[in-house]
């Protein structure tokens, strides 16, 4: 579990919302996860052998979940788009967590206003 906060580089062993998402993945299907969890790695590994090592969860899915892999998440948060952001955001901090490389994480801000999402990057030990 290579993910650690910022600034005191203290090891991340739990995930922030856990319960609250939990029961909501629970409604989505282990196939369906297994692929949800296939391309969250996918597009981690695209931004990494692109040579950006710096992730926003919340801007990996697109806007429009329609058809996509991501829709189950938004039918097992029963049709909420916000609720389905925050279990897609669950699911990225696991993998993030799951993942050989070691990551930092934190919320910012683009030209004054906050993402939204958290941003994930890489740091070296």
């Amino acid at each position: 579990m290579p993910l650690y906060s910022i600034p005191d580089m203290k090891l991340i062993t739990r995930i922030p919302h856990e319960s609250t998402n939990r029961s909501i993945i629970n409604r989505i299907s282990s196939d369906n996860l297994l692929v949800i969890r296939n391309e969250i790695n996918r597009l981690i590994d695209e931004v990494i052998d692109s040579h950006n090592e710096l992730i926003t969860s919340g801007w990996l899915p697109g806007t429009d979940w329609t058809g996509t892999v991501w829709d189950p998440i938004y039918i097992a948060s029963r049709n909420n788009f916000k609720q389905a952001g925050m279990v897609f955001g669950t699911l990225v901090f696991e993998e993030i967590m799951s993942r050989p490389e070691d990551w930092s994480f934190g919320k910012y801000q683009v030209d004054g206003r906050d993402i939204g999402s958290t941003t994930y990057f890489r740091i070296s030990l």
